[in-house]
């Protein structure tokens, strides 16, 4: 499997687009002007504790207040609180925790106004970006994540990533990390440090112990609300979730993030450098590996599948609706419930992929086509299961109810990534879907028109002179790349009387192939 990380850089952000096979599997976007990423540490003043929602406003330097909910706080908030004044004030140089005197923990089940005042300092930490008309959600249970471990400060405890399967790896790691770990603090272990030496994760510890000292540093003398450690920028926090040995490729189309990003890799895996390549072309780097074309298609309301079932995608406010059509498809299975269950197992690969491209979080509901047989639920609740086992959110899935529905709960921490993918209608009013997705629509259109065996009268297209241009001229063309595909020659008409996309399938007796 061929798994590459294409990087777009423009003058104000930075485009990251992860490729499987060739397919877009995920997109993000790093923009320059974004001051509030997740994982970032500020250190902010309480606005005002408000009992009845056993929370309180902070004032963190966004237009609105973000949301600090009790059982956010972290068990250690006394210590953390103690430990920020004395920072503050120049009492306390020496950032390590080792001779820190602890305070007692809050109660589990306590008050916001036990424990914090208006106008208080206090570190915490974006756990959700501002979405919508609301703020952003924080923590004052800070993290700082590396490649192999996160530091946890003010915590005692070891703990190792669920998906560790081995439980001799988790207690070799969970020794590990014991022997080496600094008192005051706790580690969290992360799945990439399966089977990795302690030196490795020494090193690591060491680079988050440093961030820390730096980052309380910043604390002395700080204006409140004021930003005291940055998350890593896109390109290095993504590279450091989702690098491992399965990548063949980064290409870079700026030079500067090329040398940027070749030595995070030199520093994360040594000896990987060499997949990192600058893109020097005069076709822009998305063009030029098909993923322009991707978002086209994959970002409208309509998504197609193969086989000719296709997605229908809905938002609200509160949740997305998914609904899978089978389309007008013909194919060998011998019943409904077989065309249903290769419907819906196609459907689920493509709803996997949907959720991480776009980002979508939230409750989210899929409309799957109904299955009588209890066994094809099942199958089909372990497909999508297995088919979302990649993705990095938090998420939880529910086995089909007696409709067919599958709802599933995925973790929100940004907004969701929403392009404009129909354009001005060349020939008046209102707007038409891109022209970039129209040969993809056609070959689709082509090969349910193919598998449909009572179409053997030969196959003809009528299109917009310019489109029928397209599809004919140049090598190879569109209409040689069906050729080798279908075995199956089709003939090309231009209509002068078409719109730019408009075109119709028809037979050698001019009657229309639906």
């Amino acid at each position: 499997m061929n798994k590459e990380l294409i990087v777009r850089s423009g003058s104000s952000d930075v485009d990251f687009a992860i490729l499987k096979d060739g397919k877009l599997t995920e997109l993000h976007k790093d923009q320059e002007s974004s001051d509030f990423s997740v994982g970032d540490i500020m250190l902010a003043k309480v606005r005002k504790p408000v009992s009845g929602l056993n929370a309180a406003f902070v004032n963190v330097g966004y237009e609105k207040d973000a949301f600090l909910h009790y059982h956010d706080l972290g068990p250690q908030l006394r210590s953390l609180l103690k430990f920020i004044k004395r920072v503050s004030t120049g009492k306390l140089k020496d950032f390590s925790l080792k001779g820190f005197p602890f305070e007692k923990d809050i109660d589990k089940n306590g008050s916001i106004n036990d424990v914090l005042k208006a106008n208080q300092s206090i570190l915490v930490q974006i756990v959700k970006e501002p979405i919508s008309t609301k703020g952003p959600r924080i923590s004052s249970e800070l993290s700082i994540a590396g490649r192999y471990l996160v530091l946890v400060p003010f915590s005692d405890r070891v703990s190792v990533s669920q998906k560790i399967e081995s439980k001799e790896e988790k207690d070799r790691l969970k020794r590990l990390v014991q022997s080496i770990k600094p008192k005051g603090f706790g580690v969290i272990v992360r799945t990439v440090a399966d089977g990795k030496k302690v030196a490795e994760l020494d090193k690591d510890l060491n680079n988050l112990l440093v961030k820390w000292t730096a980052m309380c540093k910043k604390i002395y003398k700080a204006k409140l609300p004021s930003k005291v450690l940055s998350e890593l920028n896109r390109a290095a926090s993504i590279l450091r979730d989702v690098f491992n040995d399965d990548f063949t490729g980064i290409h870079v189309d700026d030079e500067t993030l090329y040398y940027q990003i070749k030595d995070y890799v030199q520093e994360i895996a040594p000896g990987k450098e060499s997949i990192v390549k600058l893109y020097d072309s005069n076709v822009p780097i998305f063009e030029k590996f098909g993923i322009e074309r991707q978002i086209k298609t994959s970002f409208g309301r309509t998504v197609s599948t193969s086989k000719g079932a296709y997605l229908v995608i809905e938002h609200t406010e509160a949740l997305h609706v998914i609904d899978v059509n089978s389309g007008n498809r013909s194919n060998k299975a011998k019943n409904q419930e077989d065309t249903a269950l290769e419907v819906n197992l196609i459907a689920a690969k493509e709803v996997a992929r949907q959720l991480r491209l776009r980002d979508m979080g939230g409750i989210i509901v899929i409309d799957f086509i109904d299955m009588s047989s209890a066994d094809n639920r099942r199958k089909l609740y372990d497909h999508l299961r297995e088919e979302m086992k990649d993705d990095r959110a938090k998420h939880k899935i529910l086995p089909p109810s007696k409709f067919g529905l599958i709802q599933i709960t995925r973790q929100r921490v940004r907004p969701e990534v929403n392009i404009k993918t129909r354009e001005e209608n060349p020939n008046g009013a209102g707007e038409v879907e891109a022209p970039i997705v129209l040969i993809h629509k056609m070959t689709a259109d082509l090969e349910r028109i193919i598998s449909n065996k009572a179409h053997k009268n030969g196959i003809i297209l009528n299109a917009h002179p310019f489109i029928a241009a397209y599809v004919t001229k140049g090598f190879p063309s569109v209409r040689s790349k069906w050729f080798l595909e279908h075995k199956k020659w089709v003939k090309v008409l231009p209509r002068d009387a078409y719109t730019y996309l408009e075109y119709r399938f028809k037979d050698k007796d001019g009657k229309e192939l639906k």
